[in-house]
């Protein structure tokens, strides 16, 4: 393979100009004012201190500008990662403990180092397992856990648990507790950021702002609410009153360094990080072929794995936690212009200077102005609408969106995703072990077979056409004999059974063994099997068997010269 195959920055580094670094430290600056407030709240999400939000944001980004494919997917840290993080350091170490930090870290190495493998191997397709109905299920859940584990935050109050009946419980515990100064910043951060997010644009047109200078002003609008409520602490004393506050952060950029590795601490890991790891890629991927379909480019699957492979590498080295691409961040960066991927090598040099020059005023920021803007950052995720859709199109599908959320909501991500998966698999294999097929016959004047339930076609009481359309395998071999013997059932005039195999892709053994089985039984009856509109590679298979050489009829091109032959 090419180098720039591994390394698209050797690919589109050597066409960057002026004009698309332009482009891409503009996007940087518009990211950057978006990403600061995110990162220290997505960090206290994770249970984590807020510096290691700011910490994975820098390295991450430079990283997949070297080896991701996106020209405007942006990495960080996101809700449902710091979430599943939480969760999982959870079970291996105390929060506010260097044993956490270290579990979070080694977790971010463990997904870098899969998503990596996994990319090189190109297992791309690992991801399908997670279908949509699914990931719609789980992230509406997970928004709505991350939401109610902020309630906390804004009132003043403690509160555990990775799940709707803990936090419940938590909450109702401590309720007694709340401080009302907590509760006034967080209803103030709450009203100022959504007014932002869905007034301030109306209000800047009226007042004839451009719209580029609006845009900038609304991404900027968290960081307002930051100063603002920063302010306030500091005018009123906050932290006296019992305010929560970020307090003292280091300043300085993280060192390079790896934590000692336990084997326990790894064995615990593995399972939540594999799930970290496909969850992350699953929408990764979703973000950045949305956006590429936009411009017409081009998303390598494979070497996006690489890429958020060696950004969580990246994390975990620099000091951060498990990584992904941020939809809403993604699309800030390319509704800003980004380029290439360096756009979000510049957005973590920008990060990297808030990190030395910001940190000091940190200290007075009142946490529950981060609980607010998670809150406000995950109303995007929740998607009710999705059980509608579901429901009027496919009962199944209803049945995994349901299954998910329910399982989430109760039990925490990785039961409740777990649940999800298993449920996509079961539907299929109860799909595909009852296919679709039909006794099919002529649409007059013409070379064309359709179901008889469906069309006006001609049939010959000596031949019974059967459509057969999915592969066969072992779910599903059982149903075509009993069809095939169903069919035949006191019909004496049935001379030839024909299986059109025109949606047939592969025959595994289980199969086989069951058309050597129909083969036989028909034979006893003075009935012989034939098959047409075999595929190629499905021919190429049985020929290397003794099913063809024992077929009692033949294998013919198409079913028109089937039935033609044998009419004859």
């Amino acid at each position: 393979m090419r180098r720039q195959s591994y390394l698209p920055i050797l690919d589109w580094g050597r066409k960057y100009n002026r004009q698309t670094l332009t482009s891409d430290v503009l996007a940087a600056v518009i990211v950057t004012i978006m990403l600061i407030p995110q990162s220290l709240a997505y960090a206290l999400l994770a249970g984590l201190p807020p510096e290691v939000g700011l910490y994975a944001s820098i390295l991450p980004l430079i990283a997949y500008a070297i080896f991701g494919t996106s020209s405007a997917l942006a990495v960080g840290p996101v809700a449902v990662i710091s979430l599943m993080t939480a969760t999982a350091v959870g079970r291996v170490a105390t929060e506010g403990t260097a044993d956490y930090a270290s579990a979070a870290i080694i977790l971010a190495l463990m997904s870098g180092a899969m998503l990596t493998l996994m990319g090189l191997l190109r297992l791309g397709f690992l991801a399908n397992f997670l279908s949509h109905p699914v990931i719609s299920g789980f992230i509406t859940a997970s928004g709505l856990i991350i939401a109610t584990s902020q309630l906390g935050g804004l009132l003043g109050i403690s509160t555990s648990g990775h799940a709707l009946p803990g936090l419940f419980s938590s909450i109702a515990s401590n309720i007694g507790a709340i401080n009302l100064y907590t509760l006034g910043i967080g209803a103030l951060s709450l009203g100022l950021l959504l007014w932002i997010r869905f007034d301030l644009k109306k209000w800047l047109k009226r007042l004839h702002v451009p719209k580029g200078v609006a845009n900038v002003i609304v991404r900027a609008g968290p960081v307002f609410v930051v100063f603002l409520t920063m302010a306030l602490s500091v005018i009123f004393d906050l932290g006296a009153k019992g305010v929560a506050l970020v307090g003292d952060v280091p300043q300085g950029l993280p060192m390079l360094s790896l934590p000692s590795v336990s084997l326990d601490t790894v064995q615990q890991l593995l399972v939540p990080a594999l799930i970290i790891s496909i969850v992350g890629f699953v929408e990764t991927i979703s973000v950045a072929q949305t956006l590429a379909a936009k411009r017409r480019e081009r998303i390598s699957p494979n070497q996006e794995l690489i890429g958020l492979g060696m950004a969580n590498v990246a994390a975990g080295i620099g000091g951060g936690y498990p990584v992904t691409g941020g939809f809403a961040r993604s699309v800030v960066n390319f509704d800003a212009g980004a380029a290439t991927p360096a756009a979000g090598a510049f957005t973590a040099i920008g990060i990297a200077l808030a990190t030395l020059l910001l940190t000091p005023f940190l200290a007075v920021l009142p946490k529950a102005t981060l609980a607010a803007t998670i809150v406000i950052a995950v109303l995007t995720l929740v998607d009710f609408s999705v059980f509608k859709r579901a429901w009027a199109y496919s009962k199944a599908d209803f049945a995994a969106v349901a299954i998910t959320l329910i399982g989430t909501l109760l039990l925490g991500v990785e039961t409740g995703i777990a649940l999800g998966v298993g449920t996509s698999i079961l539907i299929f294999l109860y799909r595909s072990s009852k296919p679709h097929a039909a006794v099919v016959g002529q649409v007059p004047g013409t070379e064309h077979f359709r179901n008889i339930k469906r069309h006006t076609v001609e049939t010959h009481p000596e031949i019974l056409s059967i459509r057969v359309d999915e592969s066969l395998y072992f779910a599903n071999a059982r149903f075509l004999e009993d069809l095939v013997t169903d069919q035949v059932a006191g019909n004496d005039r049935v001379k030839h059974v024909v299986l059109m195999c025109s949606a047939v892709n592969f025959i595994d053994l289980s199969a086989l063994e069951s058309l050597e089985a129909i083969q036989h039984r028909l034979d006893t009856q003075g009935v012989k099997l034939h098959l047409s509109e075999v595929k190629g590679p499905v021919m190429d298979k049985l020929k290397s068997t003794d099913f063809l050489r024992d077929l009692s009829g033949k294998v013919f091109l198409s079913q028109h010269q089937a039935v033609s032959a044998l009419r004859s």
